[in-house]
This record gives structure tokens, sequence and C-alpha cells, in this order.
């Protein structure tokens, strides 16, 4: 049994303390030993500590918690990660929008990883995937979902193809093998192939096996623009059909004809959790989103993969079906001035990084449609855009709900870099207590620490992260609430947050004083 009156490890004095159950701000002291807190109140007169940290006039937090990251396939390459502890946080969500690193299908080698790769390396299950992440020692922990793109992958390749009976079999044993490793989830990427290519039996057959092992199931819907609220209608019947937990992914409404229709999406939200069904939502405090530019075709184009599609836009008569199939959308949910160019190898457009597909079209004297299909072709099917089609009340709406959690969807851990990625990389934490709560009071500083710590740490569920209390694992933050700050910007994204003093994971600082540290105490959390 531990001695009451043994000394801390680490002893944090004077802190106003936010616990993350959304309760009011306190007064207190808070021990750590061992990796755990091990007090919080008024600490003895005569405690002793290795590390005595005052922090009168700062505010202690749990560690946030990323919900909806895509840190795997960047962790190996940028372990310190240094773009989160300096927003606050300890722990990224993984696998998330049916992307995962593994499984793959046997005998598949691991491809290279690093900064700048739209793609990451592949691991054939969990335990190499974690076996490599542990191995490259990171600043903070990991927490995977299996991605339902990776499954289909692994069992039926690129092919846009119904999975028959053997098909569903051999995803379901996969995905019960993930479950039985450990992981915490599974995710979908309906807009996404090969994720689109899947009917909702096929879903709702996987949704099953993941509620039979007890894991959450994330969705990035099928649709999030003029067809968003029958996307959410398909959600809930896939939970309601399966009885799985459900986790909406970046709930959004895209393009200016489709604003304000998160409303009616949280509505459906609440009719569903009223009668009995588990499920929730996150959002990250920005009016545009970041994907692959892919995601804007037609799925039958993606059949066979980006080499499969660049073949097809060099046959006249297939580009010319792409284009009558991709105009519709154009000025509705995919507004050419929006939509900038974020990452994408070398080759003829590499120079036109952070331009729209408006600045191209205006200047090679096309339209938006095709200047699309011209950037495809030249950067094999691999461009990554940030795409302006969203309503600030609607990033406003979604935050006030009170079970939607904070997440980034982002990926990059460190500047600088390559590209020009979305700020949500380096800002979504920091922007929700400097914008929605100090300046625009959207939130309480309580609830908004609640929906970074103990909200997502519920919906996986990590029961000893999440709450700053006795026995809690000692992830924390010791931050500035008048001077946390997003510095990320749409022209300038290679900029860290500010206002985040301190930050200890399993008890050890990773960021202390402003500075990294060299500890890197984070690994794979397994569910």
């Amino acid at each position: 049994m531990t001695d009451p009156t043994a000394p801390y490890d680490v002893l944090i004095t004077g802190a106003t303390v936010i616990d993350g159950t959304g309760a009011a701000p306190r007064r207190a002291d808070i021990g750590v030993r061992d990796g755990r807190i091990a007090h919080v109140g008024a600490a003895d007169p005569t405690a002793t500590a290795g590390t005595v940290l005052d922090a009168t006039g700062l505010t202690v937090t749990p560690g946030f918690i990323d919900l909806h990251s895509h840190a795997d396939f960047s962790v190996l390459a940028m372990p310190d990660a240094e773009a989160c502890l300096r927003q606050g946080v300890t722990t990224v969500v993984t696998g998330n929008c049916g992307l995962s690193p593994f499984p793959t299908a046997a005998g598949e080698e691991p491809a290279a990883v690093g900064p700048g790769t739209l793609a990451g390396a592949q691991w054939t299950d969990l335990d190499a995937f974690a076996a490599a992440v542990d191995a490259a020692r990171p600043a903070l922990n990991v927490a995977p979902l299996v991605g339902h793109g990776a499954l289909r992958t692994a069992v039926t390749g690129a092919a846009r193809t119904p999975a028959g009976p053997a098909e569903l079999d051999a995803m379901r044993a996969l995905l019960a093998r993930a479950a039985e490793q450990g992981v915490f989830g599974m995710s979908t990427g309906l807009i996404y192939a090969p994720g689109s290519f899947a009917t909702t039996d096929e879903i709702v057959a996987l949704a099953t096996e993941a509620a039979r092992h007890g894991l959450l199931y994330a969705t990035h819907m099928r649709d999030e623009g003029d067809r968003l609220v029958e996307a959410v209608e398909e959600a809930i019947g896939v939970a309601e059909a399966s009885r799985v937990r459900l986790q909406i992914s970046h709930l959004k409404a895209m393009g200016p004809a489709n604003h304000g229709k998160v409303d009616t999406a949280l509505a459906l939200i609440d009719s569903a959790a009223d009668r009995g069904l588990d499920v929730a939502c996150d959002v990250y405090p920005y009016t545009a989103s970041s994907t692959r530019l892919t995601s804007r075709l037609p799925d039958w184009a993606m059949d066979g993969g980006p080499s499969a599609l660049v073949e097809r836009l060099g046959d006249p008569e297939t580009r010319e079906r792409i284009l009558t199939d991709l105009r519709p959308a154009v000025g509705r949910t995919f507004l050419p001035e929006g939509v900038v160019l974020a990452m994408l190898g070398p080759g003829r457009y590499s120079a036109r990084i952070g331009d729209s597909i408006a600045d191209i079209a205006r200047d090679e004297g096309t339209e938006p449609a095709a200047a699309v299909l011209d950037v495809l072709a030249a950067h094999q099917g691999e461009v990554m855009i940030v795409n302006h089609a969203m309503a600030e009340q609607d990033v406003e709406t979604v935050l006030r709900h009170g079970d939607a959690a904070v997440a980034s969807d982002g990926w990059v851990l460190h500047a600088p870099g390559d590209g020009h990625p979305h700020p949500r990389n380096f800002g979504t934490f920091a922007r929700v207590l400097a914008r929605y709560v100090r300046e625009r009071k959207v939130l309480e500083l309580a609830d908004a620490v609640r929906k970074m710590t103990s909200l997502p740490a519920s919906r996986l569920p990590l029961p000893d992260r999440g709450t700053l209390a006795p026995g809690q694992i000692a992830d924390l933050v010791v931050l500035d609430p008048a001077q946390v700050t997003d510095t990320a910007t749409f022209a300038d994204p290679w900029q860290y947050a500010t206002g985040v003093r301190d930050v200890l994971v399993a008890g050890e600082f990773v960021l202390r004083s402003g500075a990294t540290t060299d500890a890197r105490p984070g690994r794979t959390l397994r569910r």
C-alpha cells in the first residue's frame, strides 16, 4: 500500500484546478507520485517533493485528449509531438476516417513514412504498429482505432466491388483480431475510397462485430453537404441495427446551401439518445476542412485507387464523364475560391501550394472542375486541400452541444515543415479556449475543458484519464487561460500555440516552463 506520507515526485502548488468534469474551478495543490495523481487539495505544510511547481495565478487541467487525429501516419517521424504538447494534448486517438496503418494483407512490406508524405507505413496488425510506436518513444499517448478502409483493402483491395459473405467474414475476423489486441474502436470514412464503396449492410455487419467486442464506432459520414441529414440518418440507423456506440466525426455542413443543417443533425442525435442509443459527435473550431482532393470526385472514378484514376484522366471520354459528375458540386459544396492546395508531391503544380483552384483555373483559362482534374493528373491523384465551405454559426452551434467533444482532425505534429497545412494541426485546443471561451463566450471554461478531457475519455473509454482526481494517471496541463492563444492561421499555419506553460504525461514533464524536455513517456494505449 502507498505510504501517504511519502514524498511526492511533483507537487504543484497554488493552482486553480479545473478537474475535467465540468465542475467550477477551485483552488488546490496537486501531488503526483509514481505517475499518478496522489493528492488534490490543500497540501500538508510538511509535504516534500522532488519537484515543486508554483502555479499561482495559473490553471491546471487534465491532459487534453484529441478524439479525432491522424497522428498514426506521422508519430513515427515526429514523436516529439510538439504541436500537440503546446496545446496541452497528451493523448491522440488515431485510426479515424476509415484510415489506419494496420491491418494489411499478409506479406505486404511496410512503406516509408515521414513528414510530407500523403500515406504512411503499413503494418500487419496492431501489435506490429504498437511496437513501432513504442520504439519511437513518443512524448504523448496514442489510442488506436482500426479503419474500415484498411480492413476492406486488406480483403478486397482497392476495387469498387460489393463485399460478399466470404469477404465480410474475413473483415470481421480482422476486426475481431484488432479488438483482441486492444483497439478502442472501428472507424469508417464513407466519403473516401474504398469506404465509399461499402453498402450500409456491410457497415452494419462490421458495426455488429464491433459492438460484440464493446468497441466504439466512429464515422466520417457518407456526406457532409447536400445529403448531410441523410448521412446522419444512415449513421444512426447503423447504430440502431448493431447496437454499437456511435461517434459522428467532425460534424459540419459544407456549402452555403447547407449551412444551418447542423441543427437538424443535432436534433437527430438527441432523438437517438432519447431512444437509448449511445451517440455523440466531435467538432473542430474552424470554418474550413482539410481532406484529399479526390474526395470531391464520384466514387466510381476511384475504383482501383489513385493509379487507376490517373489512367482514367488520361482517357478523354472518361475524363469528360468525371467532369460531368463533378460540375454540379462546383459552387455548392465545392467552392473553387475556397479550395486551397495544401500538400502535393513534385509535379507541375508544386509551386502553387497555398493557391486556390479558382486561382489555377483563372491563370490557365479553364473551368474549376477541369483545374481539379489537371492537378490530380499531374500529381498522381495524391493531393491534399484545405476547403473553406463552412459557417461560423454552425461551428458554434455544434460546439455548444453537450455531447460534442473537441477534436483536431490533424496529423502534423511538429513545425516547420513542407506544404500549407490546416492550422488545426497547431491551434485547435488553444483556439477553443481563446476564441470560443475568452472572446466569444460560446462556452464556459470548465465546460470547454470537459469537452477536451472527460468527454472524449468517456467515449473510448479511458477510465484512468480525463479527470483530475486521486488515482488518475498524471497527464496534466498548466496554462494561463487569459493568455492561451492559437497563433496558426490559414495564411501562415506553421505556428505553435502559446499560453500552455507545463505539460506532464504520466507524471513526467514533457513541456517545462514553456520549453520541451527530453522526456518521452508516451506509449500506445490499449483497451
